[in-house]
């Protein structure tokens, strides 16, 4: 099979071999009009059907963005155009019987990455696993989350959600044309790593989104990452000024070239790393606004998309990329001020600081040192304990919960980054001895963790349960059972539990 018969029309795509066996492959499928001209920062729309056969044989362009700096180790110049990139990849084993879709939501802060990444080649998993494999492109940066209600007023209300919106468009496009590709429409995960699984939290939490995937699996993400209204309005106000724009005035970003666009989006995100010791993120989605009525995590615990089936978990070490790699300044302050600075962003007092580091203690057994201290603050605040507090949103809910931990260390800058954010992504894609995984692998990752990681992803896809080799995998439930994904994976029942109660006691506790 090199050419399919999609809804929107013929698209040639190639046969590769792979793991021993035939994927097609389909490359830059457009799933929605040009996010451009007129319709810039405006809502998608669906893709225009075209006539004779498509070629897809090559990457469409990504989403426009700044290169990434520093760029991660492998990774190629990526070609961006504002007007065509709202694509998808599709690797299929073949037509026949309906076969398990998993559509991929790359990472990146809402600011950067492509679903042509080589990393996120979905070939081998789909070779291995027999499921048909989907990457998508969305809108990034000011282009795809830029509140721009307020000063645009009628048809701009959701501009702060493009980015969500373009998945929702892409997986209505799944559910019309995935059958041409021996894809079943009504057995669809969502699976993404970091901002993607932060943009799959949040359409948990979107009314608009229900009945458009079956299940989903949230590799290092949240369903807290947006603003309210207020927030996202100083943000504009900021963004125009950088554009030499001023409310008044401020429909001339309608027609502002993209280019300028970046160049405010850089400046923009430079001041947001020179704030904060965690990870910059100037651009989220918006609550209060038509797609995105309540916080997504309220909205789960309301029952929103409660049969949705939900695999959730993060890295040991998210934080360490933040520690290592971010450059000394002569006015930082000392690790424990730090650590503070990035708990109280995350609601913790200052005052209370002092007794997140004696909870780690406590679980190190040992005082920890001050980069470590910081590290594991960064993880929590960012990553773990929102992940911990939509895996309790789910009690009760019709669909299975399950949660995992990576905890195998990469060999890189001397073990340093250990179980760092985005370590996973290899192993589940079955890249790990790849050339864009060997900064990190080093040619040491354990091929049997890949195999039973894309294993365990794939069977969730197809009947909701993860599978482990001679491991079973109960659902988190009471016990918050989790799996521990390393050299040799082992269950166990709520790992680090003393930070997650300090997490709770602290957000338990009244207002002074």
């Amino acid at each position: 099979m090199t050419d399919a018969h999609p809804r929107s029309g013929t698209v040639r795509g190639t046969a590769v071999a792979v793991e021993e066996a035939t994927v097609h492959r389909f490359l830059g499928i457009p799933y929605a009009g040009p996010p451009s001209g007129a319709n810039r920062f405006r809502p998608p729309v669906p893709a225009e059907p075209w006539q004779g056969v498509r070629d897809c044989t090559g990457p469409g362009p990504s989403a426009p963005q700044n290169p990434e700096s520093p760029a991660p180790p492998g990774q190629e110049p990526r070609t961006w155009s504002e007007q065509d990139c709202l694509n998808l990849n599709i690797w299929t084993p073949g037509t026949g019987a309906g076969r398990p879709v998993m559509v991929w939501v790359h990472g990146g802060a809402y600011l950067s990455g492509s679903n042509s990444d080589a990393m996120y080649d979905g070939g081998s998993l789909a070779a291995a696993t027999g499921t048909v494999v989907v990457t998508v492109n969305y809108r990034l940066g000011a282009l795809g989350f830029l509140h721009l209600a307020d000063v645009l007023g009628a048809g701009y209300e959701d501009s702060s959600n493009l980015g969500l919106l373009d998945l929702m468009e892409a997986l209505r496009w799944v559910q019309g044309s995935i059958g041409a590709f021996g894809g079943d429409p009504g057995n669809v995960t969502l699976f993404g790593e970091s901002a993607g699984a932060a943009a799959i939290g949040t359409l948990l939490g979107m009314p608009s989104s229900s009945g458009l995937f079956r299940r989903a699996i949230m590799q290092s993400g949240t369903a807290e990452r947006y603003r309210t209204p207020p927030e996202s309005a100083r943000v504009c106000g900021e963004f125009l000024e950088l554009c030499g724009l001023d409310p008044a005035r401020a429909s001339g970003i309608l027609d502002l070239p993209v280019e300028r666009i970046l160049e405010a989006q850089k400046k923009l995100v430079q001041r947001e790393a020179a704030g904060t010791f965690a990870v910059p993120l100037p651009f989220q989605p918006t609550v209060g606004t038509p797609s995105l009525p309540l916080p997504p995590l309220a909205a789960v615990h309301g029952g929103l998309n409660t049969g949705v089936d939900l695999l959730l978990g993060t890295n040991l070490n998210e934080g360490s990329f933040a520690v290592e790699m971010r450059p000394g300044k002569p006015e930082d302050p000392e690790y424990p001020d730090r650590a503070a600075a990035v708990l109280s962003g995350a609601g913790v007092p200052r005052a209370a600081a002092s007794g997140y580091a004696a909870a780690l203690t406590r679980l190190l057994g040992r005082e920890p040192s001050g980069k470590e201290l910081l590290e594991a603050a960064i993880a929590d605040s960012v990553y773990r304990q929102p992940g911990n507090r939509l895996l309790d949103a789910r009690s009760g809910s019709a669909g299975k919960t399950f949660s995992y931990l990576f905890t195998w260390r990469s060999p890189a800058m001397g073990g340093k980054l250990g179980a760092c954010h985005a370590l996973d992504i290899p192993f589940v894609f079955r890249h790990v001895e790849s050339p864009q995984a060997a900064f990190l692998t080093r040619g040491k990752a354990p091929t049997s963790l890949s195999n039973a990681m894309s294993g365990a992803w794939a069977s969730f896809a197809q009947a909701g349960n993860p599978g482990m080799p001679g491991l079973d995998w109960p659902e988190y439930g009471a016990l918050r059972a989790t799996m521990i994904l390393d050299e040799e994976p082992r269950l166990e029942a709520d790992p680090r539990r003393e930070l997650r109660e300090f997490f709770e006691a602290v957000r338990l506790r009244p207002a002074s």
